[in-house]
């Protein structure tokens, strides 16, 4: 993309960026290899957003709920591009906790802007920082679901309570492609899936391109299409009512971004399901 390939000055080189920004790196990399792909509707574009909604909506933190999560979900590794386009805030990515705790790559994973996935992390991101937060919604259980189209989500209410909380919008991404970048091994009784969801590490063995055991992805196109956005109003402490409300318009707005375009990715005979 673009902006990746610029040089802050005329004496830098890309590598000098490229080391100084890591994230750029990441991106330059992971777009190069999988021809990824970004669509968003017109109300998210800054033109539009301004002139609909007024110059504060710009400044009001917003939250990335990315489906699915698949083996990994490489098509958010583009990381600037949710952070400062749809709004002036930077974005923080979420991961499980014991992530951040791993040597080498937990130093990586937080200078590229990371946190816990936690309720009290996210909404002081939202709202004290007051930056961006993307979220896999459907987190590890994700990863066992490789290949087919099926979405953890309907018991996944704690990101709809915050951001009822904050008062952010929720945005749903729909990975088009994540579930084909490598073939996770599953096993018939559920062992594995159930004991990685409650270590909330993933246990679970996959295979990559040339079907190298834990090799690099698959050269799948991805598509990350972004939704139109749920409004959020800003409840201090939401009812249960409230919260199954929100709930059912971000499930509602996964089908619709998947449906509108299933068929330009090469999808039309797949359906999303949730559970």
């Amino acid at each position: 993309m673009a902006l990746l390939n610029v040089v802050d000055d005329d004496t830098k080189t890309i590598t000098d960026t490229n080391s100084l920004y890591p994230s750029r790196y990441t991106e330059r990399n992971n777009q190069k290899y999988m021809n990824s792909q970004f669509v968003w509707p017109e109300s998210l574009h800054r033109p539009l957003m301004e002139e609909k909604m007024g110059k504060n909506q710009l400044h009001q933190p917003m939250i990335f709920c990315a489906i699915p999560h698949g083996a990994a979900p490489l098509g958010i590794t583009a990381y600037p591009i949710w952070s400062k386009l749809f709004n002036n805030r930077l974005c923080h990515w979420t991961c499980a906790p014991v992530v951040l705790k791993l040597p080498i790559i937990s130093t990586y994973m937080r200078q590229v802007g990371y946190i816990p996935a936690k309720a009290r992390h996210i909404l002081d991101t939202l709202t004290k920082k007051e930056d961006n937060i993307g979220i896999i919604l459907d987190g590890i259980a994700g990863m066992f679901q490789s290949h087919n189209e099926i979405a953890h989500v309907q018991a996944r209410k704690g990101i709809v309570k915050i951001a009822l909380r904050a008062g952010a919008p929720i945005v749903p991404v729909y990975g088009f492609g994540h579930t084909s970048l490598w073939k996770v091994v599953v096993d018939p009784f559920g062992i594995l899936e159930n004991l990685s969801v409650k270590m909330d590490v993933a246990l679970t063995p996959f295979f990559g391109r040339f079907n190298w055991f834990l090799g690099p992805p698959q050269r799948v196109a991805i598509a990350m299409c972004l939704g139109e956005p749920v409004r959020c109003p800003k409840i201090a402490e939401p009812t249960q009512a409230d919260i199954d409300k929100y709930h059912q318009q971000l499930l509602d707005g996964y089908l619709e971004v998947f449906e509108k375009h299933k068929e330009a990715y090469g999808w039309g005979d797949k359906e999303l399901q949730f559970v």
